[in-house]
C-alpha cells in the first residue's frame, strides 16, 4: 500500500490497474500497510487531545488524560480497522449480481486502498481545532469518493456507467458507516474524560 499511496493520490486510474494485477493477500494488507495507516489518526488524536486538547472558539481547550486517551485510542483503532472490513463486505454483497464477482478478500483490500485519504487526513488531529479537523475530514471523504468512482470500474471490470451506480450505492453506505464512526469518535475523544 505504501508504494501505492502516492499513485492513488496523483493518478488513481493507473494505480488501480496496477493494484488489480497484484495478488495481495488480506494478511499482507493489514500487517504491512493498514495497521500503520489506521494508526495515523489514532496517534494524532492521542497526541492532540492529551497535549493541546480540543479547541472551540473562546472555550478553554478540553484535554483528555493519558490513561483515558489510551483506552480511547485502542477503541478508535479497532473501529477504524473494522470499518474497512465492513465497507469491504458492502462491496462484496453489492457485487453479487456481476459475473466476475471478486472475493471478499479482494473487496476488503480495495476498501483499504480507497480509505487511504481518510487515514492521511487524520494527521490534522495533532492540533485538534474542530473546524480544521472537519475540513480535513471533508477533503479526505471527497477524495475517497473520487477513488471509489475511479477505481470500481477497473476493480469490478465493468463499464463506467455501471461503475457509477455501483460506486454511488457503496458510497451511500460508506458515508453511513463513516457518520457512525465519527459520532462515536467525537463522543470518545471529546467527552472521554467524563466516561472514565
Amino acid at each position: 500500500m505504501f508504494n501505492h499511496v502516492w499513485g492513488l493520490l496523483t493518478h488513481p486510474g493507473r494505480e488501480f490497474q496496477q493494484i488489480s494485477q497484484e495478488k495481495e493477500t488480506l494478511s499482507h494488507l493489514y500487517t504491512r500497510n493498514l495497521l500503520v495507516l489506521a494508526a495515523i489518526p489514532v496517534v494524532s488524536s492521542f497526541i492532540g487531545t492529551t497535549q493541546f486538547g480540543w479547541m472551540l472558539n473562546d472555550i478553554p481547550p478540553m484535554k483528555v488524560s493519558m490513561f483515558t486517551a489510551g483506552y480511547i485510542a485502542i477503541i478508535f483503532y479497532a473501529m477504524l480497522l473494522a470499518a474497512v472490513v465492513l465497507v469491504g463486505q458492502v462491496i462484496y454483497r453489492l457485487a453479487r449480481r456481476y459475473e466476475q464477482r471478486p472475493s471478499l478478500e479482494r473487496c476488503i483490500i480495495f476498501a483499504g486502498y480507497t480509505a487511504t485519504p481518510m487515514f492521511l487526513s487524520g494527521l490534522v488531529a495533532l492540533y485538534p481545532l474542530v473546524w480544521l479537523c472537519l475540513l480535513a475530514g471533508i477533503i479526505g471523504l471527497c477524495y475517497c469518493a473520487y477513488l471509489l468512482y475511479s477505481g470500481i470500474p477497473t476493480f469490478m471490470n465493468i463499464d463506467r456507467s455501471e461503475g457509477f451506480i455501483f460506486s454511488s450505492s457503496t458510497l451511500a453506505i460508506g458515508v453511513l458507516v463513516l457518520e457512525a464512526l465519527l459520532a462515536i469518535t467525537v463522543l470518545l475523544w471529546g467527552y472521554g474524560a467524563h466516561f472514565w
